[in-house]
């Protein structure tokens, strides 16, 4: 291995305060300094600049099947601590490669086709509304417990056929997997595979008893959806459709909230370009697009090298960990003119926020919809809608971008 590094280098941890707080500084510094950086803290290749990025994407020799290498890696005293849970998601889809994961990909797609997805749209609107005026009503100002958080948990029980009522036990579940599958780390490190097997195990036994429900009365939900397969009689196994499920709930609210509260906070601390939206609603895409781009909920995704790389001068060897960052990529000066400047008339923006190619996120334009429709609602209905300068504190993990907290004003009454 090469890991010959420039002096004037540092080597920090994306779960340390400094890069929890604000990776940005930093990854510029990577990108311009040594954009193929092997870090030893994280014992993984940093990936910082676009083209890079892009290229890992489109590369077969970075795999995304990754964590059944690192089943086979651990020893018995890891695995009994965290083997079980990494069992359990090793074959979802986004921790496959071609030919399983084309496989998966295609036995899913009729539950998320466009046009499913589009007709969610007005159903997303009332619940917004309904959302505000509750949020209003209640005189609440914390943000992320009372609207950014219950908006895409509804979305995602009303499509799946599940009750509004079982929402709260989503987030439990879907917090306890994001510190296994973005890597969490803080106080609750030690005995996150834990807590994710028990939420694990809640999920598959919940998911199974609502499969067993639209096998019974099928409908327009997703998870009809599902049962139906590639409509040539090819379908998911039943431990396919519920790792599918589980899934379908951790990725599809989790990334959603966290755009949702960025939007939030960055647009109206940039009042040039909430005033954009305000003289024309029809630009609130593009502050979708933009804050994908300039503080995403994803900021690094994981790759398993099966043969070796060679990549600007460095060795990239077969067995190594690569982190694909998109934080930095999308802050890249020679794609983005300004790139730490918010601008959300930023045309084009071919932005890597959902990822690129065979593994862009299939729930990308759920996400979207539900980040224009909302953001849009909220600035219609919450006059004067702002942060107040107040600390502002992120969750350690290394995958994501996920504030705990986040108060809003407004004039509103």
């Amino acid at each position: 291995m090469n890991t010959s590094l420039s002096n004037e280098v540092r080597d920090l941890d994306f779960l340390g305060p400094e890069l929890t707080q604000d990776p940005y500084p930093y990854v510029a510094e990577l990108r311009e300094k040594d954009p193929v950086h092997w870090s030893e803290i994280h014992r993984a290749w940093l990936l910082t600049k676009y083209d890079d990025v892009v290229a890992a994407f489109a590369d077969p020799r970075m795999s995304s099947d990754r964590v059944k290498p690192l089943l086979e890696a651990m020893d018995e005293e890891r695995r009994q601590k965290a083997g079980n849970v990494l069992e359990v998601i090793q074959d979802w889809m986004v921790v496959t490669d071609p030919p399983a994961h084309t496989r998966l990909r295609k036995l899913v797609a009729q539950a998320f086709s466009p046009k499913r997805i589009a007709a969610s749209e007005a159903r997303i609107r009332e619940l917004v509304d309904e959302l505000i005026d509750e949020f209003v009503d209640q005189g609440h100002t914390e943000f992320i417990a009372n609207f950014s958080y219950p908006l895409p948990a509804t979305v995602i029980a009303q499509l799946i056929g599940a009750p509004a009522e079982d929402q709260d036990r989503f987030r439990i579940w879907s917090q306890a997997l994001a510190m296994v599958a973005f890597g969490g780390g803080g106080e609750e490190r030690g005995e996150r595979h834990t807590v994710a097997m028990q939420a694990l195990e809640e999920m598959i036994a919940y998911f199974g008893e609502r499969i067993d429900y639209a096998t019974a009365h099928p409908g327009e939900d997703m998870i009809s959806g599902l049962l139906e397969g590639d409509g040539q009689g090819n379908v998911l196994t039943r431990d396919e459709m519920e790792g599918m499920c589980a899934l379908m709930l951790f990725a599809g609210h989790e990334t959603t909230m966290n755009l949702l509260n960025h939007m939030v906070l960055h647009v109206t601390r940039h009042p040039d370009q909430l005033q954009i939206i305000q003289d024309d609603p029809a630009d609130v895409g593009g502050a979708v697009e933009e804050i994908l781009r300039y503080d995403g909920p994803i900021k690094i995704l994981h790759r398993w090298v099966i043969d070796d790389v060679e990549l600007r001068d460095k060795t990239i060897k077969a067995g190594d960990r690569v982190f694909i960052v998109l934080a930095g990529a999308n802050r890249d000066g020679d794609r983005f003119p300004h790139p730490d400047t918010l601008d959300i008339t930023r045309s084009p923006n071919r932005h890597v926020g959902f990822g690129r190619g065979v593994h862009t996120c299939i729930g990308a334009q759920l996400s979207r919809i539900e980040g224009r429709v909302a953001f849009g609602r909220l600035l219609e209905r919450l006059p004067g809608l702002s942060v107040p300068e107040q600390p502002l504190e992120y969750i350690p993990t290394l995958a994501g971008r996920a504030l705990k907290e986040l108060h809003v004003e407004h004039d509103a009454s």
